[in-house]
């Protein structure tokens, strides 16, 4: 089977099946080719406009469970900036093993690889040979090297004049002198090579919830110092937390993203067992991830978003003379959570079993109590 769409006025082949692609069709090949060579291939029209939707709700999907930078990676993939937010999945190697699974519970083959830069990582979960690696700092050259041209997002008039030259490999590509090949073929290889070696920055525009309660900064003067972002957290949280109030809801996650003046993207996330709209609880959650951030050249943007978001009612304090006031542990719930990941604490819980050792089960550590008797 073959997905056919339009380039110019041709009609062409975009995408292929596996059984098509051992034939040798290959996306590009004009239809009337492809049905003369395989006169049983079965053409479908492809629809981008849906799957750039349906990247784009899946992104968002990702963006509210694994990190708050999210964008897509047209036409079949994700990016995602997970500094700061994989500890929170136990670690950068667990977390894409449990995104993979995810997403064949929905039906869906994925390939996930954490690099240090987004060419890199979009080369290797394309064209690399493991369905899920994660790429050591030192190592992103060596892994690169062996790869096709095509791992580079070049267009496809450039790769065939690099087929022509005999060049199909990275390596060998970067080896070159960049004045011949920039003369040749302008500069879009020299840029996707500084992109994919970390040379050159690469701005992740992440795609944006319907309408969360957002704050932000801007700076006249670049700022960098820790005490100084600590200072704009504690006149932002007020700021979102309003914000909430007027919503009556309360945040579960929240998002800090730092733009910097070389237009790459700083994230702090951190999250909170229960709604909360706590100024000061959140301020301390936000400014005790500052040591993780890379302030660069400085920071000339700061937006705050409470990226989930659920309905919190007004509480009614409890007068003594009625009942004692249970004592609230969801604040320090919060900072081992953000510490050591949210599924790292539980509490047990029964379940009816005739066997001792499975009358009980894990369960968050705040779930609400059952009304089962466990004597």
């Amino acid at each position: 089977m073959a997905l056919v769409g339009r380039e110019g006025r041709r009609r062409v082949v975009l995408s292929v099946d596996l059984a098509a692609r051992k034939l040798g069709l290959r996306p590009g090949t004009p239809v009337a080719k492809a049905q003369a060579l395989y006169p049983d291939l079965v053409l479908m029209d492809a629809d981008p406009e849906g799957d750039r939707l349906g990247l784009e709700k899946l992104a968002l999907w990702f963006q509210h469970r694994i990190a708050p930078i999210v964008a897509v990676d047209a036409p079949d993939g994700l990016v995602l900036d997970t500094t700061g937010a994989d500890h929170l999945h136990g670690g950068e190697l667990p977390m894409l093993k449990d995104m993979v699974h995810r997403m064949a519970g929905a039906g869906f083959c994925a390939r996930a690889v954490v690099a240090d830069t987004w060419g890199a990582a979009h080369a290797l979960a394309r064209y690399g040979r493991l369905a899920i690696a994660v790429v050591p700092s030192d190592k992103t050259t060596s892994a690169l090297a062996d790869l096709p041209v095509e791992a580079l997002r070049l267009p496809f008039p450039i790769i065939e004049g690099l087929a022509t030259l005999g060049v199909s490999r990275i390596g060998p590509l970067a080896a070159m002198p960049r004045a011949p090949l920039a003369l040749r073929f302008g500069p879009d290889i020299s840029r996707r090579l500084d992109q994919a070696f970390g040379r050159m920055g690469e701005a992740i525009v992440p795609v944006r919830p319907v309408d969360p309660v957002e704050v932000s900064r801007n700076f006249a003067e670049p700022i960098g110092a820790a005490e100084t972002i600590a200072k704009y957290i504690g006149k932002l949280v007020p700021l979102l937390c309003q914000g909430l109030d007027e919503r009556r809801q309360g945040v579960r996650r929240l998002d800090l993203l730092l733009h910097r003046v070389d237009s790459r993207t700083e994230a702090i996330r951190v999250a909170t067992a229960m709604p909360v709209r706590d100024v000061k609880r959140l301020t301390r959650l936000l400014c005790e991830k500052i040591e993780t951030i890379d302030p660069g050249f400085g920071i000339e943007r700061m937006v705050l978003i409470a990226s989930l978001a659920e309905p919190m009612d007004r509480r009614q304090t409890v007068s003594s003379l009625i009942a004692e006031e249970e004592a609230d542990v969801s604040d320090l719930i919060d900072t081992l959570a953000n510490r050591v990941g949210m599924q790292a604490l539980y509490r047990f819980a029964p379940v009816e079993s005739d066997l001792p050792e499975r009358s009980f089960c894990r369960v968050p550590a705040l779930a609400p109590e059952e009304t089962k008797e466990w004597p």
